[in-house]
């Protein structure tokens, strides 16, 4: 889907990675597509932004003050797509570092914690609180499993 849309391709510019549940496999039906992209300009990622997918379906964007950030979300094909741009080298960027904590964890711990991965998610649980909670670890999920990256 990405592929043969070209989302990536036409992102190049912005060191695109695809993040998440679907890479490391703990993805549920209603799971999104994520790229994460490199920006050290909000206002021409949010142009091209516009010019690249503005006219896909459901297609909206917005800045986060909190992470200092542009998030667009759109659909095609009938996948969701949300795309995120920081002012930080992707391999740095907090999604990226989750998902190969997380791919680390599912590889120590099998396919019996993979699928109850996959059962919290099915649940309502968001990734990082789905590891949290079956790992017993207390707190902001997405700040503690960082500490876990050594």
């Amino acid at each position: 889907m990405l592929t043969c849309n070209r989302v990536l391709e036409k992102l190049n510019l912005y060191h695109p990675i695809l993040v998440g549940t679907i890479p490391i496999n703990i993805d549920i039906e209603n799971s999104d597509l994520d790229v994460i992209c490199e920006v050290s300009d909000k206002g021409e990622f949010i142009v091209q932004l516009n010019t690249l997918f503005g006219n896909e379906k459901n297609f909206t964007i917005h800045e986060s003050t909190k992470f200092e950030a542009v998030k667009a979300n759109f659909t095609i094909d009938g996948f969701e797509i949300e795309v995120f741009g920081q002012n930080i080298p992707t391999t740095m960027q907090n999604a990226y570092r989750h998902m190969l904590i997380e791919y680390k964890l599912l590889l120590e711990k099998g396919e019996a914690f993979r699928q109850e991965v996959i059962s919290l998610k099915k649940q309502g649980y968001k990734t990082e609180p789905a590891f949290a909670k079956l790992l017993g670890i207390e707190g902001d999920a997405y700040e503690e499993l960082l500490k876990l990256e050594s």
